[in-house]
């Protein structure tokens, strides 16, 4: 398997360049959509192997395949009750795919080793009887669900930089990362346009406001992924119809999409459209009502006027549809695991994504086939796509990974020197009052990082990179589970600078229901700014934070929370990068999808 193709290897070789930091090299052109997608594969080997597998199974097998259960690629103790239920729901269920998440502590997040990933999937790949299909929402990359692998920032920041190449790296790269450690199926990349300033859940993952700007990032990520290797991956465009102009987190609740059928043409169904042109092999759907089309009781996910009406028949797609996870509030608030399943997949559903009860799920899709309530034909459409996927991506022949192999791919040098370039690129200097950035010195600066939580790591690497430059520089991480009183301290203590430059890391969250700094940090950020003092925000995360801190003297956008975007921040304070974001979206009434004030880097002699 060619692991590095030329036009990434050109790409890479071209960023490491000394001095140089060009725009990343564009892959060549791939086969068109018609041509080169497993979903148009007529009389081919993949679908005489599906085939084949498809006759040998009974209904319930069938319906079994529909399934996607989650696991965390933490090593399991085989006589845990864990690893028992993945062995009743591979071997005896025979579940169709596994997707892989991270286990939650409070607010820790804890992810896997990529080996230790790989070497339960490969376990579990033994134990199927058909091919386990695998997925990951490498939203930034492998890095979103792993560690020790490469760590992109966001969607939106790839919009700020600039470049749609960016994004065909991106998805080259998480490509092959992930097919080394045995993941065949990219959720990602997120054809929402995020144009309502409160969404809680969506914000960043999104590559802008502009339907447009959207379009042309998702197509980016589509062919890059396709163009990664000779061993192929599956990419997914999400939140069918459109996730972005929602205040609510359909984690916890039924969002809305409230606009009319001409507004959801013109904005929400642009960017799916542009992913099926450009050969998407999967649609998520989203668990929001809309009421232009659709009863507005009913999410899109179990609706067919939308699912086949318009994805399938308006829009000609005729890859997989998958629902968003089926455990979401949005969701399991209305239906049961078993009743949501069946009529998720007479809507139009191919692949049933985490439901609550997976044996539920079948249970009651099973009985449903065998009832007449959903045909045996209308089964045998969905189940073919999977299992010619399967066939696709070479799992017939090929579905252990080498664990030796792994090290050698993920993670490496050029790839993270790639990540880095887009941060960099990324930073959008949004208010720059008296020229106050990059700042002149930091002998009187006060730093400030305003983290979730102690267990979250976010402001470790700013902080480092801080002192390198200014050992003796004042740097505090505060969170927001400290008290008031304690925050209050923090202001007195450092009453004496004067100015403060604030790193704020407000991100969205599932179940959180805002993107806002929590706790008292806002309130602490309000004191230092009632100080008179100046202040430069810079926001590591939510690029509408301006709007609750107006009275900042400069205001920096970095739209995203990794430490590579941590380490743009440091160097965008000292002068040490060239300033050239964009804005992806507005901020109301304070800046415009565009805006940006361009710096050119300090020289070396810091004038």
């Amino acid at each position: 398997m060619t692991l590095r193709p030329l036009a990434l290897m050109a790409a890479l070789a071209a960023v490491m360049a000394p001095l140089l930091l060009p725009a990343p090299a564009k892959p060549a052109a791939r086969k068109t959509a018609a041509t080169a997608r497993p979903a148009a594969l007529k009389n081919s080997p993949e679908k005489a192997v599906a085939t084949r597998w498809l006759q040998a199974m009974t209904p319930r097998q069938k319906v079994a395949q529909l399934v996607v259960v989650g696991f965390s690629g933490h090593p399991l103790n085989t006589r845990s009750r864990e690893y028992r239920k993945f062995i009743r729901l591979v071997t005896q269920d025979q579940v169709g795919g596994l997707i892989l998440v991270n286990v939650t502590n409070g607010r820790t997040v804890q992810k896997a080793d990529p080996l230790e990933a790989a070497s339960f999937i490969n376990r579990m790949q033994r134990l199927s009887r058909v091919p386990l299909l695998v997925a990951g929402d490498f939203e930034r990359g492998a890095s979103m669900r792993l560690e020790s692998t490469t760590v992109f920032p966001h969607a939106m920041a790839f919009a700020a930089a600039g470049d749609p190449g960016f994004a065909r790296l991106e998805g080259e790269i998480t490509a092959m990362e992930a097919r080394a450690i045995g993941v065949q199926w990219l959720l990602f990349p997120d054809a929402d346009v995020n144009n309502n300033p409160d969404n809680p859940i969506i914000n960043i993952r999104s590559y802008g406001e502009d339907p447009q700007d959207v379009s042309r990032y998702v197509s980016a990520f589509v062919q890059g992924a396709h163009a990664a290797t000779k061993t192929p991956v599956l990419v997914t465009a999400k939140h069918f119809p459109g996730h972005g102009d929602t205040a609510t987190d359909s984690h916890m609740n039924m969002a809305t999409i409230s606009g009319d059928r001409e507004r959801l043409e013109q904005v929400e169904f642009a960017p799916f459209r542009a992913a099926i042109a450009s050969g998407t092999d999967s649609v998520m759907t989203a668990h929001l009502a809309v009421p232009a089309i659709e009863a507005a009781n009913l999410p899109a996910t179990l609706s067919a006027k939308i699912l086949q009406g318009i994805l399938r028949d308006e829009m000609k797609f005729k890859g997989i549809i998958v629902t968003d996870a089926m455990e979401m509030g949005g969701i399991a608030q209305g239906f049961s695991s078993g009743d949501a399943a069946v009529r998720a997949v007479e809507a139009g559903a191919d692949v049933l994504l985490m439901p609550s009860d997976p044996e539920a799920a079948i249970n009651a899709v099973t009985a449903a086939v065998i009832s007449g309530r959903i045909s045996r034909k209308r089964l045998d459409e969905s189940v073919m796509r999977v299992l010619t996927a399967k066939a696709h991506l070479g799992l017939a022949t090929h579905r252990i990974v080498d664990l030796d192999e792994i090290n050698s791919v993920v993670n490496s040098m050029e790839s993270n020197a790639v990540a880095q370039q887009i941060c960099d690129r990324s930073v959008t200097l949004v208010r720059n009052n008296d020229s106050f950035l990059p700042l002149r010195s930091t002998d009187k600066t006060a730093f400030f990082l305003l983290a979730e939580g102690p267990a979250s790591n976010e402001g470790l690497a700013f902080v480092a990179e801080l002192k390198k430059r200014a050992p003796q520089a004042k740097a505090v991480i505060l969170h927001s589970s400290m008290s008031e009183t304690d925050l209050a301290a923090a202001a007195t203590a450092a009453a004496g600078a004067g100015n403060y430059v604030v790193a704020a890391f407000a991100n969205f969250a599932a179940y959180r229901g805002t993107v806002a700094l929590g706790g008292g940090l806002s309130g602490f950020v309000e004191s230092l700014i009632a100080s008179g003092k100046p202040v430069a925000l810079a926001a590591m995360g939510n690029p509408y934070m301006l709007r609750s801190f107006t009275g900042v003297a400069a205001y920096l956008a970095l739209y995203s929370t990794v430490p590579p975007s941590e380490v743009s921040a440091v160097k965008a304070l000292f002068g040490e990068i060239a300033i050239s974001g964009k804005l992806p979206v507005s901020i109301p009434g304070l800046a415009r999808v565009g805006d940006g004030i361009s710096l050119a880097a300090r020289t070396a002699s810091g004038q």
